[in-house]
């Protein structure tokens, strides 16, 4: 018997990694979630952008129409208990469902040592950074559960979450919080068939990092010295890695926090 395979060349052309999901995206307005919207949408998925700033959110989804993709947007505030629900049930209310999201949305401290940062700006990173990712997460689950059943979450952690930052601690310790969150997720709801992973960019060109450069001059050339690819990461790549980890060719990875810094914690 003959067990070479053999090409098909009758068959179609392969679906995008994301196609016929519906995915919601927070932070989506600029930076890594304005990449990720376009991605997504350009690999099949239906898109809710979710931000706090109107102009922008605008901006991107007439983007992904004007590029042939799906996506509507609402106004968000990532800290605000019902506005995070109220968001996550626009995406089921236009779409039918929810298989997939992208917690992104996250803000910045002031550079400095912890003893330095006034307690109002710790509550406020506290505030979006982690309690507005349990926040999204929660009403996520819920729609998943009643909607598409299976599905999964990708939380945008960083690789400054992975060891001290003493130039960002609150922002540092919010975000290894994440980490730990996601692996309780991943633990808890992986018998439901919902998997919740996290990625940890490193260096990337974002208006974060250039707020952080105006803060911290000499900050860019540091980072890239301290990243064997000697460059910052496109935002697109980072949303690439989300992309993947949000997909069906990810199927058995769970409970992971994914590197995504060009080798700088190798």
């Amino acid at each position: 018997m003959d067990n070479t395979p053999t090409t098909d060349t009758s068959a179609p052309a392969a679906l995008g990694l994301l196609a016929d999901k519906v995915a919601f995206i927070t932070g989506a307005g600029r930076g890594i979630g304005a990449a990720a919207a376009r991605l997504f949408a350009r690999e099949g998925a239906r898109v809710l952008l979710a931000a706090r700033t109107e102009a922008q959110l605008k901006a991107v989804t007439e983007e992904v129409r004007a590029a042939g993709g799906t996506a509507d947007y609402v106004v968000c505030d990532l800290a605000d208990a019902a506005g995070a629900r109220a968001a996550v049930d626009r995406t089921v209310d236009l779409y039918g469902r929810l298989d997939v999201a992208f917690n992104n949305g996250a803000t910045i401290q002031t550079p400095g040592p912890m003893d330095q940062l006034p307690e109002a700006d710790f509550d406020h990173v506290y505030a979006v950074n982690l309690k507005g990712v349990w926040l999204a997460m929660v009403a996520q689950i819920a729609a998943i559960r009643a909607t598409a059943r299976t599905g999964a979450i990708v939380n945008n952690s960083s690789v400054g979450s992975l060891m001290g930052n003493p130039e960002l601690p609150a922002y540092g310790a919010m975000k290894r919080a994440v980490n730990s969150l996601t692996e309780s997720a991943a633990v808890t709801y992986g018998p439901e068939g919902i998997r919740v992973n996290a990625i940890a960019p490193g260096h990337t060109a974002t208006e974060m990092i250039r707020t952080w450069e105006a803060d911290s001059p000499g900050l860019v050339e540091r980072l890239k010295a301290h990243t064997p690819l000697r460059r910052a990461a496109d935002p697109d790549e980072i949303a690439q890695a989300a992309a993947w980890l949000l997909s069906d060719r990810s199927s058995y990875v769970t409970g992971t926090v994914l590197r995504v810094d060009g080798g700088a914690r190798a």
